[in-house]
């Protein structure tokens, strides 16, 4: 049988966002931890992360299958030991992992806004299960805010979404934050990122 196809995929604006997104991680955990990452896409994320935070343990997750070839070879590229197998995690499931599985940060980047507005309320609802007490979710992308003027590129990115499917496009902040105070979560920080786009600290309210 051959083995199976574990050539990297490769995303520019991962490949873009990475370093930045690192720093403001290196600002707000502790020195090591437990991560889990949802819609790990390429992998390239995973891969960054866990060198430059070796102390963390990290579980890459995404909902499709075929995802799971390019996470690990990007681990694999790397040399990674503190990153675990790919496994397959739909938001939507009532139960991610094992009922005792806990984590110190649940990431997610650029999935809200490609996926149905319920996925918003499933990752809430799931990461107020999973995270450890002291846990926070961490999310990335881009956000409309009330009383922020939106950029041009938001605002035509948000349209693109909208054509490819009505039950895409770019969330209000406020509404995240809604849908995270229903779970039991509230956000802690806020840090404006490159290319118009947030990272947003949630904790247990």
């Amino acid at each position: 049988m051959p083995a199976p196809n574990l050539s990297p995929h490769f995303s520019p604006a991962a490949d873009r966002n990475k370093q930045a997104i690192l720093e403001v991680l290196l600002q707000v955990l502790p020195e090591q931890g437990k991560a889990l990452e949802i819609a790990s896409g390429t992998g390239q994320h995973v891969a960054w992360f866990a060198a430059g935070l070796p102390q963390w343990t990290w579980q890459p997750t995404d909902a499709m299958q075929a995802s799971l070839g390019s996470i690990a070879a990007w681990v694999a590229e790397q040399g990674l030991p503190n990153v675990r197998p790919a496994l397959v995690l739909d938001v939507m499931a009532p139960e991610w992992l094992p009922g005792d599985a806990r984590f110190d940060l649940i990431y997610c980047a650029n999935m809200l806004h490609i996926s149905p507005w319920a996925t918003c309320a499933a990752l809430m609802q799931g990461a107020a299960r999973y995270l450890a007490p002291d846990g926070v979710l961490v999310t990335y992308g881009p956000y409309l805010e009330d009383g922020v003027p939106t950029s041009e590129g938001n605002l035509s990115f948000n349209q693109s979404l909208r054509a490819q499917d009505p039950s895409w496009g770019i969330r209000r902040r406020e509404d995240v934050a809604q849908e995270a105070g229903r779970a039991g979560l509230r956000l802690l920080a806020r840090h404006a990122m490159p290319a118009n786009n947030l990272l947003l600290v949630w904790g247990k309210a």
